[in-house]
């Protein structure tokens, strides 16, 4: 049987970047190893949480084509895969650690706590305040506000072997009785991360290195409880080039941004991978190569820079190498976004084929194709002065009158006149093509001029042609 492993966001807004990174590496394991790729939702915290945020998380993994097995829309035997629908699996394990004696009701308050940790800094500011157990062998059960505590060993240490980072040791000593239930009865993560991940199979837990700091925790639950823990994988970091923490300064940090912005799922799920595990040399990797090739136990516990410009190299090999029909309805949703409809222009995927190899993204590619939907945005007045000259106004007038003339509208016969009337003027064919370029595009930069042309129509094309030359000094 092949492992369960599991993404468990918190809700509270999109779904990061380096979230969708610690996605992607447990769906790879599962699938790799015929296993089980579970979602669930953890939703505790009712104040961040909203649904909207919920729908954005799955939305993007579903873009990123990371399917799940159990979990949200696709239920399964574990249900609910929402925590806030899980609260009475919580009671019953925490009252079961209290009648065992491994938890406890604790009633300081807040403010006799900061009293506590106010006295401790003024004698030693360099120490750090663990709870001293006041609450910890209480008899009596107040009906006061309480959280509840689990009550740690004091001696030994808490061990666990971590496929990335190897052997993690904790003296007990540094454990506090850390709290597992808020006052407002809600489990906190480290107590529903356990029961959830015990009730639901899961036998690996893969997620980011700042979670590695709550596992010596869970250990000590699954202990407690007398259950068996799955393996811990942490993964490492990502940071900014500058080596700090990857904010919204460095990059785009939402896996929505670079959706829209029109990025390719695989283009992002392959800079990713490289992010933290490697297969020698190989930079870009079909979907079915990551599957056979990614190795959990492979993964580098050193940090990982995020290189916008390596993303984008990346975005552009799969752009220039996808199927175009695969990647057409994507540009059509950039085109949308840009007011455009496809309707009224060639189809998606020819577009993509003529003007993919100098776009980086599809929101490039829909910029540089705008003309062949709607009229040029911009006119480069410069290009203009320069071609749409005098000069060429005999030629323009020829070249236009037998395109009119012209049954077989394909590149083939586009070349073939433009060839003809550039001999019969006897000028060269770019001295053709460029002024022809300008005239129906508004700049210097397109497809070869056959293929532009091809694209744009022979109604759009004559158009703009007879304006060109009825504008000719």
């Amino acid at each position: 049987m092949g492992p369960r492993v599991r993404f468990a966001p918190s809700p509270s807004g999109y779904l990061h970047i380096g979230g969708a990174r610690t996605a992607l590496f447990n769906w790879l394991w599962a699938k790799s190893q015929g296993g089980v790729f579970v979602v669930r939702i953890e939703d505790t915290d009712q104040e961040r949480s909203s649904l909207d945020s919920v729908r954005a998380i799955l939305n993007a993994l579903t873009w990123l084509g990371l399917d799940w097995q159990e979990g949200p829309e696709v239920g399964g035997p574990h249900g609910s895969y929402f925590q806030s629908e899980r609260k009475q699996l919580y009671r019953d394990a925490v009252e079961e650690l209290i009648r065992g004696g491994k938890a406890y009701r604790c009633y300081c308050t807040k403010e006799e706590l900061d009293a506590q940790r106010a006295a401790l800094k003024e004698r030693d500011p360099k120490a750090q305040f663990v709870y001293p157990g006041t609450c910890r062998d209480r008899k009596d059960e107040p009906d006061l506000r309480h959280v509840v505590r689990f009550k740690s060993p004091r001696q030994g240490s808490t061990d666990f072997v971590d496929k990335v980072f190897g052997e993690i040791r904790t003296p007990n000593e540094v454990q506090q009785d850390f709290v597992i239930v808020r006052t407002d009865g809600f489990p906190l993560y480290n107590l529903a991360a356990v029961v959830d991940d015990h009730a639901m199979g899961i036998t690996l837990v893969a997620r980011g290195r700042d979670h590695i700091g709550n596992t010596p925790q869970q250990v000590l639950l699954y202990r407690a409880f007398g259950w068996e823990a799955p393996d811990f994988a942490h993964l490492p970091m990502m940071l900014s080039p500058k080596g700090e923490k990857l904010s919204k300064r460095h990059a785009s940090v939402a896996v929505q941004d670079y959706r829209e912005r029109g990025f390719t799922p695989m283009g992002v799920l392959n800079y990713l991978v490289r992010l933290g595990w490697s297969h020698g040399d190989q930079e870009l990797f079909s979907r079915e190569e990551m599957i056979r090739l990614f190795d959990i136990a492979a993964v580098n516990a050193s940090a990982s820079r995020f290189d916008t410009g390596k993303l984008d190299w990346i975005n552009q090999q799969y752009l220039r190498s996808g199927d175009p029909e695969v990647i057409a309805p994507r540009l059509v949703a950039q085109l949308a976004a840009a007011g455009l409809d496809v309707r009224q222009g060639p189809p998606a995927a020819a577009v993509i084929e003529a003007y993919r190899e100098r776009a980086t993204t599809l929101r490039d590619l829909a910029a540089s194709a705008h003309y062949l939907y709607a009229e040029p945005a911009d006119i480069d007045a410069a290009a203009v002065s320069k071609h749409l000259t005098a000069a060429i106004a005999g030629p323009l007038r020829l070249f236009t009158t037998r395109l009119a003339a012209t049954a077989d509208w394909t590149r083939a016969a586009i070349h073939a006149v433009m060839a003809a009337v550039a001999a019969e003027c006897g000028i060269g064919f770019g001295k053709l093509g460029q002024p022809v370029r300008v005239a129906v595009t508004g700049g210097t930069v397109s497809p070869p001029i056959d293929v532009t042309l091809e694209l744009l129509g022979r109604e759009r094309t004559l158009e703009r042609l007879a304006r060109a030359v009825t504008r000719l000094p």
